[in-house]
C-alpha cells in the first residue's frame, strides 16, 4: 500500500519577536497561512526495519539531516514500530527559503506514517511530536491559518485570509534562520506589527487591511545582510503588488495581488532578475 501526502508551503503574514528566552529560543508571535505550492510525499512500507528517502532533486540531504527522515525515525521510536518505510519526496518548494518546506515535509511524513501504520495518533499528539522536530512543524501538521506563539508551537486557529493571488520570488541566495535570529536584537526593535489588527483584518475579510497589516521584524536583519531581498521587495511593489513582505527569515519575498490582470507584469518583471518565481493561491 502507498500513502500520499501533500506538504504545502507556508507564508508569514506577520512575524514578531518579543524577546530572547532563557532557553536560547525567541518568544514569537506569528500569523501563518498556507499557499498551494507544495511538495508531495509518497510513502510505502518496507519489510525490513529501515528508512529510505529518495527525491528527484539532488540538492537536499536524504539522510538523518532530512526532516522527513527525522520524523519517520521519531514516530518509529516513540510508537515502537519495527517496520521500515520508503519515502519519495517530490520537491517543489525552494529550500532555505523561509517557506517551511522542510517542516512541511516532516509534518506530511508524520501524518502519512500515522495512516500507513494505523497508529491512531491524534492531531494534538502529532503536533507535540512535530514540536520536537522544529518550531514550524506543529503548524504544518494542522495547516489552515493560525497565530503561533511561544517558539511557534502554541497555535490558535483564526479566520483564513480573503482569497487572492500570491507571487513568491526567491533570489539565488540561501539564508540561515539561526544566523538571522542570532543577529536580531529583540529588545532594540522600534516597531512591532499588530497581531490584533491582522486578526481583525482576516475576520472582516478585508484584503486592504490585510495588506496594511503585513509585518516581519526579521526584515531588520535580513534586508541589511542581503540588499537583493530589499531590491526584490521594492521591485514587487513597483510592478503593482498590493502588499509585499519577506516570509520567515527570508530570502523569499511574497506579494499579495487582488487582480489577476496584474500578474503577467509582476511575474515577467521579476523573472528578469530572479529565476524562482511562482504564482499561487492561498489555501483557504
Amino acid at each position: 500500500m502507498k500513502i500520499y501526502e501533500k506538504a504545502p508551503a507556508k507564508i508569514n503574514l506577520l512575524l514578531d519577536v518579543l524577546r530572547k528566552r532563557d532557553d536560547g529560543y525567541h518568544e514569537v508571535e506569528m500569523i501563518m497561512t498556507m499557499v498551494d505550492l507544495a511538495d508531495r510525499l509518497e510513502m510505502e512500507e518496507l519489510p525490513r526495519d529501515t528508512i529510505i528517502i529518495s527525491s528527484q532533486v539532488g540538492y537536499i540531504p536524504l539522510d538523518e539531516k532530512n526532516l522527513a527522515f527525522q520524523a519517520a525515525r521519531l514516530i518509529k521510536e516513540r510508537y515502537d514500530v519495527r517496520k521500515g518505510v520508503y519515502i519519495h519526496l517530490d520537491k517543489k518548494i525552494p529550500v532555505a527559503a523561509g517557506l517551511a518546506g522542510g517542516s512541511s515535509d516532516a509534518a506530511a511524513a508524520l501524518r502519512g506514517l500515522n495512516r500507513l501504520w494505523d497508529l491512531n495518533i491524534s492531531e494534538d499528539e502529532l503536533c507535540v511530536l512535530g514540536a520536537e522536530l522544529g518550531s514550524d512543524v506543529p503548524f504544518c501538521v494542522t495547516g489552515g491559518t493560525a497565530i503561533a506563539r511561544g517558539r511557534g508551537e502554541k497555535l490558535e486557529h483564526i479566520d483564513p485570509p480573503p482569497q487572492c493571488w500570491v507571487v513568491l520570488a526567491k533570489p539565488p541566495i540561501n539564508v540561515s534562520t539561526a544566523d538571522v535570529y542570532g543577529r536580531l536584537r529583540a529588545n532594540e526593535l522600534k516597531h512591532h506589527p499588530s497581531v490584533p489588527a491582522m486578526r481583525d483584518a482576516l475576520a472582516k475579510g478585508s484584503f486592504q487591511d490585510m495588506c496594511a497589516g503585513l509585518g516581519n521584524v526579521l526584515e531588520t536583519v535580513t534586508l541589511d545582510l542581503y540588499p537583493e531581498v530589499l531590491q526584490l521587495k521594492e521591485s514587487m511593489l513597483r510592478l503593482g503588488a498590493d502588499g509585499v513582505l519577506m516570509s520567515g527569515s527570508g530570502p523569499t519575498v511574497f506579494g499579495l495581488v487582488s487582480k489577476e490582470a496584474k500578474l503577467p507584469r509582476i511575474y515577467n518583471g521579476l523573472r528578469g532578475f530572479c529565476k524562482e518565481v511562482y504564482v499561487v493561491r492561498m489555501l483557504t
